[in-house]
């Protein structure tokens, strides 16, 4: 009761006051966390692994027979992350890196201490990570600790390729031209890795990069790394790598190019009424063109978009509308600028957006890094019209400046602007602009966001605004998380992905793990997790309270208990059917 009365009165507060306050917070916890960020530097010296460019020529086969995969210095002695991080894994592994003018190479060994198949659950590109035998490769080639590549295969042969940003985290929605080969023997099995430098980008005059290797072997149910990682990460992060040496600096590329042209045409003809033939047809283009080894512009004319994979099936039984990766590979590269701007359900920008209704008659895009801190983001896209939905541009700024070890600080603009006729558009334009705050620390453990957005467009002329906080703690036994959140209810983001206006939202999360030192159980713990979400009025909109209890094993099995409390107020009528049946009444 007492806690209700006090957020009434923070809820009534001016948005202004409120942000102030939440500045003096945030700069009150960010003091002593920008001096560890600064002093507690994670040593890549320990764990470096030196390659040498080649002139024999390689086959991508599998077969580790040329002369440089046994001249080479290997990288070995794989530690274990899960389920203990103490120690070397039981099955160990092995690596052998070359190049030459075009191409990365990346030999594996991967030893068997268990007889019996490898586990396979699917040949699909970018396998399920946790149901196959499989080795991946991550590449931090800006050494920023921040933003990378990763590539990988199963032990059947499958390919697995992703673009890393914040921290380390994988987007398999990227895909780029590389090639690898598997080989199985008894106790062993072997891979090739062939990794063109034009389909990755990284700063030249270098002579180190970022790397770690990770190796899953499901019949010891192990998870081992080169390099060692904590076990309450993913072996992605990059604060935790390795150094690939060079022998030499990276060469400059020149600007190179890539177009692909495409036609489309089909005739329908309804045959059983006998109408006449309607044909229909289009021409477009993709193309992209490399700046230099960090930079590159895309651009499409017409596109078509025929060849990405579709999304997931999914029924929605929710309040609110479903939130879909993008695919599409013009939006991917570097995709991160734009598409982590803000938080799960409250982004500025949602490139799905455009072209959902009409279609994208032109867009360029430029992307990459200026200097070792700067990335830039720029984004035109221009829509036809549709039916009664008229033509707009979009534009996406956005300008990111890494600070202290490895966060960063970016600002940025969105607009919409309608270009065709339609008086049925009430906005004519909207815009957004903001300033957010990525925190992340040398040993990652602590990470963070704040943010500030406010958006404009003509019917409001003061606009609405939204803000946000997001504190994180997380040692291998203990998980603190805080977080906090403001969204007016004038904020309108229309090419954003925002699900609802007029809420505050506080919640907290915490975790611990206990790790018995004998038996067959590895760990087990509590975890708590409370949320709240109330109107501007303070009235509760939302409420969830969970406390479970996690007990895993040493083959991965796991078991979990839960006890759940979820209070919700309707807002508005809502239909949970979606058929134009019996409605629940809002305020219920």
């Amino acid at each position: 009761m007492v806690g209700d009365q006090l957020f009434l009165c923070y809820s009534r507060l001016p948005p202004a006051i409120i942000l102030l306050y939440q500045c003096v917070l945030f700069s009150m916890v960010m003091g002593p966390l920008v001096s560890i960020a600064q002093t507690d530097a994670i040593n890549r010296e320990t764990y470096r692994i030196r390659m040498e460019f080649i002139e024999e020529a390689v086959s991508v086969d599998g077969i580790l027979d040329e002369t440089f995969w046994k001249m080479g210095q290997r990288a070995g002695y794989f530690h274990r992350v899960t389920p203990t991080d103490e120690g070397f894994a039981i099955s160990q592994s092995e690596v052998v890196m070359a190049y030459d003018e075009n191409n990365l190479y990346i030999g594996i060994t991967c030893y068997d201490t268990l007889p019996g198949k490898r586990p396979s659950e699917s040949l699909r590109r970018d396998f399920n990570f946790g149901l196959n035998d499989n080795f991946i490769v991550f590449i931090d080639t800006y050494n920023d600790q921040t933003n990378g590549f990763s590539f990988g295969v199963s032990a059947s042969g499958a390919e697995w390729d992703g673009i890393q940003a914040d921290g380390g985290f994988v987007s398999l929605n990227w895909d780029t031209k590389w090639s690898s080969a598997v080989e199985n023997y008894p106790g062993k099995w072997t891979a090739e890795l062939a990794i063109p430098f034009r389909s990755i980008r990284y700063k030249d005059g270098t002579t180190e990069w970022g790397i770690n290797f990770s190796r899953l072997d499901l019949k010891t149910g192990e998870k081992s790394s080169w390099a060692p990682v904590p076990r309450q990460f993913q072996t992605a992060n990059l604060a935790f790598t390795g150094t690939l040496e060079w022998d030499r600096p990276l060469p400059a590329r020149g600007p190179r190019y890539s177009l692909i042209p495409y036609v489309f045409g089909k005739t329908t003809k309804n045959v059983m009424e006998n109408l006449p033939s309607e044909e229909d047809g289009k021409v477009g283009l993709d193309g992209k063109l490399t700046l230099s080894t960090s930079l590159n512009l895309d651009l499409t004319v017409n596109p078509d978009f025929s060849q990405v994979e579709v999304d997931e099936q999914r029924t929605n039984l929710d309040r609110f509308e479903l939130f879909f990766p993008e695919r599409r590979q013009f939006f991917l590269e570097n995709s991160d600028l734009f598409a982590s701007l803000g938080e799960d359900n409250n982004r500025p920008f949602f490139s799905r957006r455009i072209g959902l209704t009409n279609p994208i008659r032109a867009g360029l895009r430029l992307s990459g890094k200026l200097d070792n801190k700067t990335r830039i983001g720029l984004m035109n896209v221009q829509t036809g019209s549709e039916g009664n939905i008229a033509a707009a541009n979009f534009t996406v700024g956005v300008l990111q400046r890494q600070i202290f070890s490895r966060s960063n600080l970016s600002v940025f603009i969105v607009n919409k602007s309608i270009t065709g006729d339609n008086e049925s558009a009430v906005v004519s334009s909207n815009q957004v602009v903001g300033l957010e705050y990525n925190l992340a620390s040398s040993d990652n453990r602590w990470t963070g966001k704040f943010f500030y957005h406010h958006a404009l467009y003509n019917t409001v002329p003061r606009g609405g605004m939204t803000l946000s906080g997001r504190l994180t703690y997380e040692t291998t036994r203990l998980k603190l998380a805080f977080r906090t959140g403001y969204i007016d209810d004038d904020y309108l983001s229309e090419t954003g992905f925002v699900r609802r206006t007029g809420i505050f939202q506080n919640g907290f999360e915490a975790n611990y793990r206990f790790f018995p030192e004998s038996g067959k159980v590895t760990s087990h713990g509590p975890d708590l997790e409370i949320d709240f979400i109330h109107d501007p009025a303070g009235v509760l909109r939302d409420r969830e309270l969970e406390w479970s209890y996690s007990l895993t094993w040493l083959d991965r099995s796991s078991m979990r208990f839960e006890i759940e409390d979820t209070y919700l107020r309707l807002m508005r009528s809502f239909d949970p059917t979606n058929t134009g049946g019996a409605e629940l009444p809002a305020g219920s």
